[in-house]
């Protein structure tokens, strides 16, 4: 914005900056065309698809016009995001790298499951790995990182009651990433792939137990509605990414590059500090108590205890790292020690 500023203030920084001028905002914007993740939950209404559609354009003086819509509208179910936007269908996408890990397990390292249990872990884990994903973007997708930012935790709603991890034993449980199988199946469970629209049927139906999702996402898509027991581990935290095709950020040039940069910096630190406050709201509302933003639910809310936390730990080292380690490589796992590692006090290796 400063640089922007200073453009309109005389003729000199018209020159200096050459193309970038009063008449290339007004007549000649570049057009960025976008894809969010889901439209029902808050993090597409509130963030992704205000700041493409308003915020970028009114920040940027019409120097850069955004065009968002979610995958839900456009009928995408999340893992082909990256494949398009490397395509050039669309010049930025947001989406989990869950959603990708298949194609390289080097992206689930920024959200291995149960590794963080607070928010504030979870930043400095995901600034720690940020590089490690930046290459992996640029090498896999030809696309820039540009962001990390988290949906609230992610915790297990299941139909029927669940007061213990040893009682998700034997049940089918949806999960959307690899890692977050890794974790069903160390409690003894069947880890099964639903689509996020598809889990309430899927519930009513028995295809599935028990779904993963987080907390906000599990109030906003109704899943109280079949769902009526919480179990409220921390299993993940649905940690997401924005990147832009390189060939559109390349054509950018260096001065709306960081322009760009500056207002997604904004828009990321929003993201992280709504998410901070959502899972109480959210936990608030599904379990019938005081609801500012909707309908209260009733469902019944289980609290993770000291014997539960214990054998979540041991299934992180035994199960959910080694696997992890394993499948993503010894140089893979030595990255992520070296970062990540240091942050949590854990070590990935395979056995």
């Amino acid at each position: 914005m400063k640089i922007l500023k200073k453009i309109c203030t005389g003729m000199a920084m018209v020159a200096a900056f050459g193309a970038f001028t009063v008449t290339a905002k007004a007549d000649d914007p570049v057009m960025i065309k976008a894809v969010g993740t889901w439209g029902n939950l808050p993090n597409y209404q509130k963030h992704e698809g205000p700041f493409w559609n308003e915020k970028i354009s009114a920040a940027t003086g019409g120097a850069i016009v955004g065009d968002i819509k979610p995958q839900t509208e456009l009928g995408l179910k999340g893992f082909e995001i990256m494949r398009l936007l490397k395509l050039g269908v669309y010049d930025y996408a947001h989406g989990l790298p869950g959603y990708v890990a298949a194609e390289n397990p080097v992206f689930e390292g920024a959200d291995l499951s149960t590794i963080t249990q607070d928010i504030d872990t979870q930043r400095k884990v995901a600034e720690a790995y940020f590089p490690i994903l930046e290459k992996a973007v640029a090498d896999i997708y030809n696309a820039k990182l540009l962001q990390l930012y988290p949906f609230p935790s992610q915790m297990l709603w299941c139909k029927g009651e669940v007061s213990k991890i040893d009682d998700l034993e034997g049940k089918k449980i949806r999960v959307y990433a690899t890692t977050l199988g890794d974790f069903v199946e160390g409690v003894g469970g069947t880890s099964v792939t639903v689509p996020f629209a598809e889990v309430i049927p899927a519930l009513e139906k028995g295809v599935v137990d028990c779904a993963i999702t987080g907390t906000m996402s599990a109030y906003s898509a109704k899943w109280y509605q079949v769902a009526d027991y919480g179990y409220t581990m921390r299993v993940g935290w649905g940690l997401a990414f924005g990147a832009m095709n390189m060939d559109k950020w390349n054509a950018l040039g260096p001065e709306k590059q960081a322009t760009l940069q500056a207002e997604l910096d904004k828009l990321t630190d929003a993201m992280w500090a709504e998410t901070a406050t959502e899972d109480a709201i959210a936990l608030d509302c599904l379990s019938g108590k005081k609801c500012d933003i909707g309908e209260a639910a009733s469902m019944t809310l289980i609290t993770p205890s000291a014997d539960d936390l214990k054998a979540r730990d041991q299934i992180a080292k035994d199960v959910i790292l080694a696997r992890w380690a394993e499948r993503c490589g010894a140089d893979c796992a030595a990255d992520w020690n070296a970062t990540v590692g240091k942050i949590t006090g854990m070590q990935a290796t395979a056995k």
